[in-house]
């Protein structure tokens, strides 16, 4: 069972940003398996109000997938797209709206930072270290240089530290 109360560290990478955030792009795994877990229709009673309020704001987004083998996005406001990732976000970047997020998995989070297209991160920073599975940065061609906006500590240890791009 989910906690009652939402933890400091949810309230800070979602709660505070559900009034400036209004696009939120997937990686096709991300998006599945949000839709089955976060949709409205998939609350249950028990569900605490914190996650009845996400399952809203995801449904309130315009939901973006990328992918090149998804063929339906049935999930609230979703569409997919396909092609050149660097021209793409651009396209969305010149919608009219508010922030954008990258919710996703390795390989997407790799494609932006690869890219350039990442203007800040959020990087939330547990206290174990696993030694398998797959690697967020992946290989670097590159260097990115990363200027620190804040740190928060959180209550088990965690810290989530937010950085904004140095182009």
């Amino acid at each position: 069972m989910e906690e009652e109360e939402p933890s400091e560290f949810w309230k800070q990478l979602w709660i505070s940003r559900y009034e400036s955030v209004d696009k939120i792009i997937f990686g096709r795994r991300s998006y599945e398996g949000h839709a089955e877990v976060h949709a409205v229709s998939k609350r249950k009673p028990a569900d605490p109000e914190h996650l009845y309020d996400y399952s809203h704001f995801l449904e309130r987004c315009k939901l973006i997938v990328f992918s090149n083998t998804l063929q339906k996005a049935p999930w609230g406001n979703s569409r997919i797209v396909k092609g050149d990732l660097k021209e793409l976000v651009e396209k969305i970047r010149k919608e009219p709206g508010k922030d954008i997020i990258v919710e996703g998995g390795p390989a997407i989070a790799h494609d932006f930072i690869k890219s350039g297209l990442a203007d800040e991160y959020r990087i939330l920073v547990m206290p174990v270290i696993y030694g398998m599975g797959p690697h967020y940065w992946g290989v670097m061609e590159r260097q990115e240089t990363l200027k620190l906006i804040g740190v928060k500590t959180m209550p088990q240890g965690e810290l989530l530290l937010h950085y904004r791009s140095a182009r």
